[in-house]
């Protein structure tokens, strides 16, 4: 435990003042916090950054990473007894997902110590899916999103704005960009970040970080895909090239017969990896607006989850394909989502994207008309290339304030 908590003062001295915007939003004093999120994203430091805020460097809370070898010989359960036993009040168990029983060893604590606070976090949504339904009575489980631009412009750049709601940007977009571009040349920024500034650890150096990315999908599919989803190895190598070939495609209705033939998947087959890749994170399904059947369909259009993927994934991505990858990263990640079955983000028969069933956006290049939604009262264009927008037109980096 001296050496766990040494360990832990060393943390606490590096740690870094950004926040990310999760940290606000969750309710610190539930008996039980789950942190999950794509391996990079923050939820270490951020509860680091928790325990330093209430405790400074005092031993009534801890940090402990599951995959420390201490944890080899050592139950979880019998460690928290023991730190609750002298006084410990917070425990923070990282990389939770690498026990193969840890919602099990998760609920006795919090059955059995009712006086310790517990906050786990995880990087592979796919298994730890797989086992939270045990823990779904007691936990508040929170999914901690890769960076927005707005957060990218305060790491990279140190330029603090506000998050800002959807329905402000599209009453007052004009004043809101003005603001952002007297103090930024954002159009370079918003170029940088579409290629290494979705996930933190673009801080550790920029020439690294597509080896560092691909390195991160490589484990994702070698060793997530095959343990939680049951997904033969031999069928990643064709994962692969379903990944490369939706970076490189245009944003199009997908033929799942042609993605099938291309890849060597089976047609049954194709449907279910786009479920998995999606709860793993890596694309992210869009399916038709109208709710009913059409949430049962194959979906509409199928994106990767975020456009830094794509750019690991291929050397030239279609520039269309990377502008509604962004549109609908951004805004999806910023909508709450409060349902079983997540409505926010369709595919509306006229118009690229439905919002909350309510607005329709089409995306689009600097070039782009607006004769597709002249007609509909709550139709917008999110244009790239755009610094400041006018009536309708509204620029596209503008959509990554919103978190």
């Amino acid at each position: 435990m001296d050496a766990l908590f040494s360990q832990q003062h060393s943390l606490l001295s590096s740690l870094t003042e950004s926040r990310r915007y999760l940290h606000d939003l969750i309710d610190w004093n539930h008996r039980l916090l789950g942190i999950v999120g794509a391996r990079g994203v923050g939820k270490t430091t951020m509860m680091l950054q928790r325990i330093k805020d209430i405790y400074g460097f005092s031993d009534k809370a801890a940090y402990v990473s599951i995959d420390h070898p201490y944890f080899e010989a050592q139950p979880l359960f019998d460690f928290a007894e023991s730190f609750a036993a002298y006084g410990g009040e917070l425990l923070c168990v990282d990389e939770v997902h690498k026990h193969p029983e840890w919602s099990r060893q998760i609920k006795a604590i919090y059955d059995s110590i009712p006086g310790l606070r517990v906050v786990f976090s995880g990087s592979s949504i796919l298994r730890m899916s797989a086992q939270k339904a045990d823990l779904s009575r007691r936990a508040l489980v929170h999914e901690l999103h890769g960076l927005s631009f707005r957060e990218y412009l305060l790491l990279a750049h140190q330029q603090e704005f506000a998050p800002l709601p959807l329905e402000r940007i599209l009453e007052d977009h004009v004043t809101l960009a003005g603001a952002v571009v007297q103090r930024i040349k954002v159009l370079p920024c918003f170029r940088a970040y579409l290629e290494h500034g979705y996930y933190p650890f673009f801080l550790e150096g920029v020439e690294q970080y597509p080896l560092k990315l691909t390195a991160v999908m490589g484990q994702i599919l070698e060793m997530d895909l095959p343990l939680a989803a049951s997904i033969a190895p031999r069928q990643i190598g064709k994962l692969k090239k379903l990944l490369y070939l939706i970076s490189t495609s245009v944003p199009i209705i997908p033929d799942i017969a042609k993605l099938a033939r291309m890849t060597g998947i089976s047609r049954p087959s194709i449907y279910d990896y786009l479920e998995k890749l999606q709860e793993a994170r890596l694309l992210r399904l869009v399916r038709q607006a109208g709710g009913g059947a059409g949430l049962l369909a194959k979906p509409e259009k199928v994106y990767l989850d975020n456009t830094n993927l794509a750019q690991a994934l291929a050397q030239t991505p279609d520039p269309g394909n990377i502008r509604e990858t962004f549109f609908a990263n951004q805004i999806a990640s910023a909508l709450p989502r409060q349902r079983l079955v997540d409505e926010g983000l369709t595919v509306p028969a006229r118009g690229d994207f439905l919002v909350q069933g309510k607005w329709t956006f089409e995306v689009g290049g600097k070039g782009k008309k607006q004769n597709q939604i002249n007609d509909l009262p709550a139709g917008y264009l999110a244009v790239d290339d755009l610094e400041v927008g006018h009536g309708r037109r509204i620029p596209l980096w503008l959509f990554g304030f919103m978190y």
